[in-house]
């Protein structure tokens, strides 16, 4: 499997990882040697993200176990924006955010990513 990640997906990580949650790099390795198993989304751990209108898997990985924050286990609030291209066994990450700063994920990135404009209703 190979990994990929946005320029904003890293800019998210440096950020929450610099002071708050420190453990984030290294809980990231842990997640990608998960997802090179079982990169489908597979409820109760991740979700697929629906009506997006995208050729690929989007899932939002909800029980992520961060250590920076002890005794919150899985249920860390730590949320985690990624595609899955089966063809080319590729996972690209897309957004990664605290819940507590950010309640939903940022579908305008997500259709950046796929060169989706997306209409203003």
């Amino acid at each position: 499997m190979k990994f990929e990640s946005l320029a904003e997906f890293e800019k998210d990580l440096k950020r929450l990882s610099r002071k708050r949650f420190r453990s984030l790099p290294q809980d990231l390795g842990t997640l990608k040697k998960f997802l090179a198993v079982s990169p489908h989304a597979s409820p109760p751990v991740s979700f697929s993200i629906s009506n997006l209108d995208v050729q690929h898997e989007i899932a939002k990985i909800k029980k992520f176990a961060c250590r920076a924050l002890k005794g919150r286990g899985a249920n860390s609030g730590i949320r985690i924006i990624y595609a899955f291209h089966q063809e080319e066994q590729k996972i690209v990450f897309i957004e990664m955010y605290f819940k507590g700063d950010k309640e939903n994920e940022d579908r305008a990135r997500i259709l950046k990513y796929y060169n989706i404009k997306q209409s203003k209703d």
